[in-house]
Parts: C-alpha cells; sequence; structure tokens
C-alpha cells in the first residue's frame, strides 16, 4: 500500500511521494507534505521558469533561484508567473 499524505498543494488526502524529491530539510518538508501530483504541479511550473527565464540549471544562482521559488510555490502561498508570461494554447 501507498503512503498518503495531506497534500499542501491540493488540499487533501492523496498519495504521497515515494522518495525525498529534493536533498536536506526542504526535501524533507516536501516528502511529509507534497503528493505525487503536487510534485508533477512543481515540475511543469519549474520546466515554465527555466524555459521563461532562460536558466542553466547547472548555474549556482539558477539553482539558488529555482529553490527560492520551490520554497514559494509549496510553503509560502504560491509562486507567481514571470511578467508576461503568456501560456501556450493546448
Amino acid at each position: 500500500m501507498s503512503r498518503t499524505v495531506n497534500c499542501i498543494v491540493l488540499g487533501r488526502e492523496v498519495p504521497g511521494l515515494q522518495y525525498l524529491p529534493y536533498p536536506g530539510e526542504l526535501g524533507r518538508r516536501i516528502y511529509d507534505n507534497v503528493s505525487q501530483e503536487g510534485w508533477q504541479r512543481w515540475l511543469a511550473h519549474q520546466t515554465m521558469l527555466i524555459n521563461e527565464y532562460r536558466l542553466t540549471p547547472m548555474e549556482p544562482k539558477a539553482r539558488k533561484f529555482l529553490e527560492e521559488q520551490m520554497e514559494k510555490f509549496f510553503f509560502g502561498g504560491g509562486a507567481e508567473k514571470p511578467s508576461g508570461y503568456v501560456p501556450q494554447a493546448e
């Protein structure tokens, strides 16, 4: 049986992550409070940030920015979209 969490993204009890998704204390907090679906929403948001800001995730400055955005996304009331961002039509 998979573990469940009360997901802070979805606001309900759903299947949790199977492993720590990120190192350190932030990763532990995410593991304890974010569901698989909530994590997938972050990954989509992170991809948008990387593309819109043309980040190179290997650069320490970009990694720091993404970590700050991750903290806001999950525990700081949500992350904002870049100014002027227009989602692609599906």
